[in-house]
Order: C-alpha cells, then structure tokens, then sequence
C-alpha cells in the first residue's frame, strides 16, 4: 500500500504559501530596518543575509501550517482566521523567545519586550493573513469552490453600509472611524459619509466573499466580526492609510497610541457588519430555527423563550460576580447617575437589570452553541469583550452627556472594566451551559441528547471557532500593550 500523499503535498503547499507570506513580511521588516536583527542569528548584520534566514524560517513555519490544517476542510476565511492563530504562537515562540535566546540575550516575558516587540507582532499578522489566503488560493487551484454569488455579496455590502452608518451616529464627525478615512482621503481631512460608505460597502462585501460558506449564526457571527474588524484596523489604521498618507507603516507604539481611538470604533464595525449579514441570510432561522430537524424540543417561540429566561439567570450570575469588581473600583455610583441617583444600591440595582437584559440576549444569539465548559467560557469572553467596547466605552460616555471614551488614556483608565466585562462574559457563558445542558425533551434520551451535541462539538472543533476564541484572547491581551505607556 502506498503512503498517504496528503502530508507530502501539505506540506508543499504550506510551504509555498509560506515563501508569499515570508516576502510579505520581509517586506515590512526591510522597511522597519529589523532585517539585521534577523541576520544576527548567523553571526552577522548584513540585511541581505537577514533576509534569507527569514525567508527559510518563512519557508519551514508555512510547511507547518499546511500540515496542521490538512485535514480541516476550511473555507477562505476560517483558513484566515488560523493563519492569524498561528503567526501570534510563532511571535511568541519566536520573536519573544527563541530569537533573544539565539542571539544571546535574556528572555523577557514583561509588557516593556511585548511593547518593544510590537511591529513584529503585525508582521507577523500579516505573514499568517497573506499565507493563509495564498494557502487557500493553492488548494483552490486543485478543487475549485464555488464563487461568492451576487446576492451574497448584495447583502455584505448593504451589512458594510448599515454597520457603517450605525457606528457613525454613535460618535461625532471628528471620531468617525478616522484611521479608515487616511485610505481614501488625504492629508487628515474629516471623514465624509461618502468615504465612509465606500469603506463600509468594501468591507462588508469582502467579509461576504470570505464567509459566504460558514453558518452565519448571530451570536457567533457577531466575536468572528470582532476579529474581522480587528483585521481591519491592523489592515487599514495602521498599515495601508498611514503608507498611503507617506508616512510608513504606523507599527511602533507611539503610533499606535496615536491611532488607537480608531480600534473600539472598528472592533463595533466588524461585530455589527457580521450580526447584520447573519440577519440578512436569515434573522428567523438565526435565532429560533437553527437544526429544527435535530431539536424537536418544542415551537420555535417557545425555545426562544427557554434560552431567554436560561440568559436571565445566567446574566445574574456574571451581573454578581461583576459587581465584586465594580465595588472594588467604586463604579456603582457612575452607573446609578445614568437613572439620576448617585448611590451605590440604585448603580447596583441598574447594574443587575442591565446584566439581566444583556444575559438575555447571549441566550437567544448563542443558544445551542455551549457544546462544553470551555466553548461556553470562550463564546462568553467574547461577547463580555464585545459589550465593554459597546457599553463602558461607548454607550455609557454617551447615555451620561459625554462622548464615546476611545482615547488610549481612557481606555487605560477602564482596564478594571475590562476584567469585569471579561468575568461577567465567562460566568455568563458557563452559567447558560449548566443550565442549557441539563435540559432536553423527554421524549429524546440523554443518549440521544448527548450524541447531537458530541456531533455539533466535533464540527465546531473542525471549524476556526478554536481560532476565533484564540483571537479575543490575543485581543483582550493586547488593549494593555497598546495603551500602556512604555
């Protein structure tokens, strides 16, 4: 019996489309002269030689990536979503471990090397973006998928557009997206509904052509846009506008700092943008007819109501151990003054209905979606990260008479928030899965029950939903490393 040529041709493949993104990357890091510090690792400064490692270690790490999603069967953009994955666990492994190690010096695992480390770490964003997609292409070559269709790609720009529009008339002109408005207009002007219509549309239809075979479910859906706009701001704020305006890629921390106010206005962007094309391809079937045939648990409506009052509890759950949090930092009183009171029982009381609201809607968007503790902990992180960008950010600066707090300086001063919002996610996602798993119909048996979920857990693993949850980690990481000052 012959062997099996799949890991022989993954590889390959990997690594060609590893040798694309390596002169992506090298592209970058000639232009960030950090070329000589790659050359070091064979004893010497000369760029050139910097270059050519680089490119053998492009090579190797893009061979490692084709036989580690050989037997995925990914589209193009859950292929995108793990290029991402793996180029942060080669920043990591590499630039802020193995590369101070070969070249002699100390391994620092603190926030000052992550700073200093930064560009790589966009280099290394790109050298998985561009990988993943030639990978994609290279595959596609050899089994063709079908085209995105015109009507997928009619509702990826009327999501773009609405997005786009929604997160415009939560700010003021001079806050709209402005790190998108460097791609397409020139020298610093205010972003005109028109060049943001034409980024919005341009989005939504690429975020159409890359997902159009992926379950647009509103709640997960919702996390991948996060990432989706966390893409998009790496991709455009602080890579292609800058370069654009000639002023180079905006990749050290200070300019980073300077385009920062953009990020919580992408990150809602890319979260509605995904919700809204998710509803358009079916809002009915999203969130209350999702695999009726394997449920049969009941009318639509009233599994709907189910997943709610399950949402309830386990909003009250997080809304608690949030509250430890907000009693620490004394945050009750700010919220009481969004009902006119500035005690701490009315904050608490405000705080409690707004988890109970916010629990709600996690269990009607993720509902069948807690396959296990660490899906539920994952799903909840990140929609606990979603509504700290949606409410302590943005809502609550709004409903108090101010404006949406995007500055580095007041996102650092909310990193309490941030745990809160994060904790609050984790119980709530993890509270929905034990009260979710110990229901079923009577007349379905446990057997039965326990087989449909080993199946949907077993897709989902196969899926990029373990590169998502990876994602919102990295980018709940990276708000201190982008805020702090060095």
């Amino acid at each position: 019996m012959s062997a099996d040529p799949l890991p022989r041709s993954s590889a390959i493949h990997g690594a060609l489309a590893g040798a694309v993104g390596g002169v992506v990357f090298g592209a970058a890091m000639a232009h960030l002269g950090t070329l000589p510090t790659i050359a070091e690792i064979v004893r010497t400064r000369s760029p050139l030689a910097g270059f050519a490692v680089h490119m053998v270690v492009a090579l190797l790490v893009g061979a490692g990536f084709g036989l580690l999603t050989a037997r995925r069967h990914l589209g193009t953009g859950e292929l995108l979503l793990w290029g991402l994955t793996y180029a942060a666990f080669w920043w990591l492994l590499g630039a802020l471990t193995l590369l101070p190690l070969i070249v002699g010096d100390h391994i620092a695992w603190d926030l000052a090397a992550a700073q200093a480390a930064l560009p790589s770490l966009f280099g290394h964003f790109a050298y998985g973006a561009a990988t993943a997609l030639s990978l994609s292409a290279l595959r596609a070559s050899r089994s063709p998928g079908r085209r995105p269709s015109a009507g997928a790609l009619v509702r990826g720009a009327s999501a773009g557009l609405l997005a786009a529009w929604l997160v415009s008339s939560l700010t003021n002109p001079d806050q709209r997206l402005a790190g998108a408005s460097r791609m397409l207009m020139r020298h610093g002007q205010v972003l005109t509904w028109t060049s943001l219509a034409v980024m919005g549309v341009a989005a939504g239809m690429i975020y159409a052509a890359l997902y159009q075979d992926v379950r647009n479910e509103a709640g997960p859906a919702t996390i991948r846009g996060l990432v989706y706009g966390f893409v998009c701001w790496i991709a455009i704020a602080v890579s292609a506008a800058p370069v654009l305006d000639g002023d180079g890629l905006a990749w050290s921390l200070d300019a980073v700092h300077v385009r920062f106010p953009t990020l919580p206005g992408y990150l809602l962007f890319g979260a509605a943008m995904a919700a809204i094309y998710g509803w358009l391809n079916g809002l009915a079937h999203a969130l209350f007819a999702d695999d009726m045939s394997q449920e049969g648990d009941g009318a639509p409506a009233a599994r709907g109501l189910r997943a709610a009052a399950r949402g309830a509890i386990a909003g009250i759950v997080g809304g608690l151990l949030f509250t430890l949090v907000m009693l620490e930092i004394g945050y009750l009183p700010t919220v009481a003054r969004l009902v006119g009171a500035h005690s701490a029982g009315t904050g608490l009381a405000v705080h409690l209905f707004i988890s109970i609201l916010i629990g709600i809607s996690y269990g009607l968007l993720f509902r069948r979606h807690n396959l296990d503790i660490g899906s539920a902990l994952a799903w909840g992180v990140g929609y606990g990260l979603l509504w700290w960008v949606l409410g302590a950010l943005t809502l609550l600066p709004l409903l108090l008479g101010g404006a949406p707090q995007w500055s580095a300086q007041a996102v650092a001063a909310t990193l309490p928030s941030l745990v809160g919002h994060l904790a609050y996610g984790g119980a709530l996602g993890m509270t929905f899965y034990a009260l979710e798993v110990r229901t079923r119909p009577w007349w379905i048996t446990r057997n039965q029950a326990d087989s449909v979920r080993a199946q949907r857990h077993r897709h989902e693993m196969l899926s990029a939903a373990p590169a998502t949850w990876a994602l919102i980690a990295l980018i709940a990481a990276a708000i201190p490393l982008l805020t702090a000052h060095p």
